[in-house]
Parts: structure tokens; sequence; C-alpha cells
């Protein structure tokens, strides 16, 4: 079996691919992150696991060394709110990056995954909520989100002449709002569904019944499940295809209707305040998925409603045990 190292480990998508890794049969697992080992989403004891900080060519030539398949996670980053309010800790991300494929290329890696981001998508393109599935093209001219969206943007050009220029076989695939239990809910970093989740259950476990809503609650999006994401992304890393492609969801909702989904989820209606200071990112932006049916006959197919009524219940069981273990319940945080 392949040696797979796997960056960024300690977060949301990484803990997971380490799983499922496991659940295959994989025994040669690297994981790796800088968050310190307690910080962990998942951590498991028969793999490989190394605290080191990416962003440092040295850590990056000893957590590539001996790997034959590498899948880089590992990113600063965060829902709207962190990474329209942190650009200059996105755009340091593209250290990562560009440490790692040096590493690869020292190592003689054989399979290099990069995940980057539907932020890298033209600005023009994502101004109407009715009118926003991005194809691959729709990345040029570029306009990406500033910082996060630059610097994912940069990075896939990196991996590109790293191919091209030093026969490094590198995989780019664009992901749109991956959610599921396992996350973030609370901080800062989250996202849109964890975030709207951990609001409702808050509101339901206090008695007040409200929530407040980032922008006007007509911007649209689509979500994908975890595991939709890593069958995608296992897909791309063992095939031929070379360009960036979206893996995501193409079921599209406006954040009201996201809303909607999780109160019923939870069975109680809620008084809606709109912040419209708050960052809410582009109008609209969904995937389109004609590429990644014709070249894999498969797209994300997991309903919202079904992925929201798991993460959903593992965000409340966090909630509520984390309460009774006396910690700061997110109920009493603003």
């Amino acid at each position: 079996m392949p040696k797979i190292l796997v960056c960024g480990a300690g977060g949301f998508i990484g803990g997971h691919l380490i799983a499922d890794l496991r659940r295959q049969g994989h025994t040669d697992l690297r994981a790796v992150d800088k968050k310190p080992f307690a910080e962990w989403y998942q951590r498991f004891d028969d793999v490989e696991n190394f605290h080191l900080n990416l962003e440092l060519l040295p850590d990056c030539e000893q957590a590539v060394q001996g790997a034959d398949v590498v899948y880089n996670l590992a990113a600063d980053m965060g829902g709207m709110g962190f990474i329209e309010l942190n650009k200059a800790l996105c755009m340091i991300t593209v250290l990562i990056n560009t440490h790692l494929l040096l590493a690869a290329k020292k190592s003689g890696v054989q399979r290099f995954f990069y995940a980057s981001s539907a932020c890298v998508y033209n600005a023009d393109k994502q101004r109407d909520p009715n009118h926003t599935a991005l194809v691959e093209a729709d990345a040029y001219p570029a306009m990406p989100e500033d910082g996060y969206g630059w610097e994912k943007l940069f990075s896939e050009r990196m991996c590109r002449h790293f191919r091209e220029d030093f026969g490094v076989q590198t995989r780019v695939a664009r992901y749109h709002n991956v959610y599921g239990p396992n996350g973030t809910y609370d901080g800062g970093r989250e996202k849109a569904p964890a975030a709207v989740c951990r609001k409702v259950i808050a509101a339901k476990l206090s008695g007040k019944k409200e929530i407040e809503i980032w922008g006007d609650g007509h911007q649209t999006r689509s979500f994908m499940y975890i595991d939709d994401c890593l069958h995608g992304t296992q897909l791309l890393l063992n095939s031929d295809f070379l360009e960036p492609i979206n893996i995501g969801s193409s079921e599209i909702v406006s954040i009201n209707q996201l809303v909607d989904l999780v109160e019923d989820i939870a069975g109680i209606k809620l008084q809606r305040s709109y912040n419209l200071g708050a960052p809410k990112g582009v109008n609209g932006r969904n995937s389109d998925n004609t590429l990644i049916q014709k070249v894999f006959g498969w797209e994300p197919s997991t309903k919202l409603r079904a992925g929201l009524e798991i993460t959903y219940r593992w965000i409340h069981d966090e909630i509520v045990r984390e309460k009774a273990a006396g910690g700061t319940s997110v109920v009493n945080r603003s």
C-alpha cells in the first residue's frame, strides 16, 4: 500500500479523510497539522501523527519524507466572517502549498492533491443570486475573493506549473462549502451550515426564540456533505484528469431556506433579524457539475436536508456535553 500523507489532518475535512482511508484498509498513514493534538477534531493512535507548521519548508520536508501520496488540505481559513477579516492570514497560507510542492518534488511524490475553493471564481459571475452555476472556466479573467481566493488561485497555478515543469502529478479540486459533523461550529471560523445549526440550538436551549442572519438572507449557496467531498476527492486523486474541477453539490438554496431547514429539523420557529453590516460574501454561488459528470459519471448527491440532520445532531450533542461539563456554552455567547 502507498504511504499517504494528509496535511491539515487535525481539521474538519482532513480528519474525515484519515478516518475514511482507515476504513478502506490503508495502514501506512501520516497525519500532520500545526494545531496541538488536543485540538484535532479526529486523531487515531494507529496513524503516524505529526505536529508541524507546514508554512515552514523544513517541516514540509519532514512531513513529506517517504510519502507516495500527498493530500494538501491545510490552510488558515474559516467561514466568510473569518476570510473577510483576515486577508493577510489567508494569503500567508500560500507558503504551505508552495513548500509542500517543493518537498514533494524533492521526495519524488507520486500524486499530490490540492484543495482549492469556489472562492477562486470571478466575482462578476456571482452578483445575481438567481444565476449562479459556476463552470470551471469562470475562474478567468481572474477576480477571486480578496485574500483567500487569490491565495487559492495562485496555488492552483503553482500546482499546474510544478506538474508541467517538474513532473509532480498534481490534482486540484474546487470545493463548494463542505459541511458535516466533527468540525468547527463556533469561534468565528465556522461556515454557514454549522453556524445556523449552532444558532438554532442556542435559541432552543435558551428559550430566546430569535436568530441573527448575516446579510438579507437572499444570498444563495450550495452545500456539500462531507461524504461526497471525500468520494469526489479520491476519485480525482486517482484519475488522469489534470485540470481544476468543481466538487460541490448543485442543490442551491438561499440562506433563508437554509435557516428554514434547520428550524424544521429542530422543531422550532424563530424570529429573524438581519445584520446587513456583517460579512455575507457574494450574492450567489453554485456548482455547475457538467464537467464532473462528464469525466467521472458522478456528482455529489447527498440531499441538504439529510446532511443537515446528521450535522445538527452532532452539534447539539456537543453543545449539551460541553454545558454539562461546565464549559462556556454557546447558549451564553453573543
